[in-house]
């Protein structure tokens, strides 16, 4: 007997995967409807995989993406905080495996000029299954299973003032779709629509801050983040869809702060002498044959990952030193076009003889450990 969520999966599916010329488009209720019933655990579980990855093959409408995000904000935890301002901050929850990472250290840095930023993530996703801010943290020492509350306080304490919240924290009904996504094997919209999540509010200003890699991506961010709730987005286009920009090359970011207009702005590593040969600090020496495997083929519990997450820790708490090099040049970067979008500098230059001043100075190491 067909019950009312059965019949209305099937008919999501039937409009949604029927080729790239015949798929119809839904609604923004229809979507949310639907990913209601994924994450509740109503949806047949073949019907649930369709459905997501029937959505990213034929590229999803913003009414779409919105309904998506809308179901998914639904089921979240909130909590209000004493505070002005939070920068929400979102890599690729999937992680890197071309470079060794160290924007999981952004957030501390941050901190220590003077705003409050709560990054988040998950221990490993597929499909690249590479080094995430939890590896990276804790390879560095930092404990990565806060609950909302823990992380509340953290962001509240004025020694401190940054945090990182797993999925299961953040979204809990999402996080228990991980094994779902990693089996349909390709990203699903819920890919773009994770980066807009926040589960905090504060008195007046909440900036997302994320990274890109295609062109279009900007725009849709942007929506997002208008829909999110958001007062500004800051998206950069970064080595492997990072908050980090390439050291090698000009790159640009992009801010909104109504969702449609938007104001690009272009940058270039040289003229804020912080360029470098390469675009992102090389991976570490990886033995055979996991060279081969972390490098070009992703996979589940790659050994050559806790590798590259030891290395970014290393590297990331040598720049909190106050040790000159790639990982001190990046954090300067990526954290001047923070400081500088959200008005904390006057200027890119500013915002890096400022992020430089804290990781000489010794304060965003202080954060870090706070």
């Amino acid at each position: 007997m067909q019950t009312e969520e059965s019949g209305l999966m099937r008919s999501v599916v039937q409009r949604i995967a029927t080729g790239p010329t015949m798929s119809k488009n839904l609604t923004c209720d229809e979507a949310r409807a639907a990913m209601r019933l994924v994450l509740e655990g109503k949806a047949d579980e073949v019907q649930a995989g369709i459905f997501l990855i029937a959505l990213r093959m034929k590229r999803e409408t913003d009414e779409e993406l919105a309904g998506v995000l809308a179901a998914v904000r639904e089921g979240m935890p909130s909590r209000a905080l004493d505070i002005d301002e939070l920068v929400c901050l979102s890599d690729p929850y999937d992680g890197c495996l071309r470079g060794t990472p160290v924007s999981a250290f952004l957030p501390a840095v941050l901190a220590a000029c003077g705003l409050r930023v709560m990054s988040h993530g998950v221990e490993a996703m597929g499909p690249k299954y590479g080094a995430t801010h939890a590896k990276v943290l804790r390879a560095a020492g930092v404990y990565t299973e806060d609950s909302l509350e823990t992380s509340a306080a953290r962001l509240h304490n004025h020694e401190c003032g940054w945090s990182y919240l797993d999925q299961s924290e953040l979204a809990p009904e999402l996080a228990a779709l991980t094994d779902l996504r990693s089996r349909i094997v390709k990203r699903p919209c819920l890919t773009t629509v994770e980066a807009a999540l926040c589960p905090f509010t504060v008195r007046e200003s909440l900036h997302l801050v994320t990274g890109f890699v295609h062109t279009g991506y900007p725009e849709i961010y942007a929506r997002l983040a208008q829909f999110a709730g958001f007062n500004q987005s800051i998206l950069v286009r970064g080595v492997e869809g990072s908050v980090v920009p390439s050291l090698a090359q000009a790159a640009r970011y992009v801010t909104s702060a109504d969702g449609q207009t938007l104001k690009v702005t272009d940058i270039d590593p040289q003229e804020l002498d912080v360029a470098h040969a390469d675009r992102a600090l090389p991976l570490p020496p990886l033995p055979e044959p996991v060279s081969q495997g972390a490098r070009s083929i992703a996979y589940a519990d790659n050994p050559g990952v806790v590798l590259i997450a030891e290395e970014g820790a290393e590297r990331g708490l040598e720049a909190l030193e106050g040790k000159r090099g790639m990982a001190h040049d990046a954090l300067s970067y990526a954290g001047a076009i923070v400081l500088y979008a959200t008005g904390k500098s006057d200027s890119l230059e500013g915002g890096v003889d400022a992020v430089k001043g804290v990781l000489n100075n010794g304060s965003a190491l202080a954060r870090f450990k706070g």
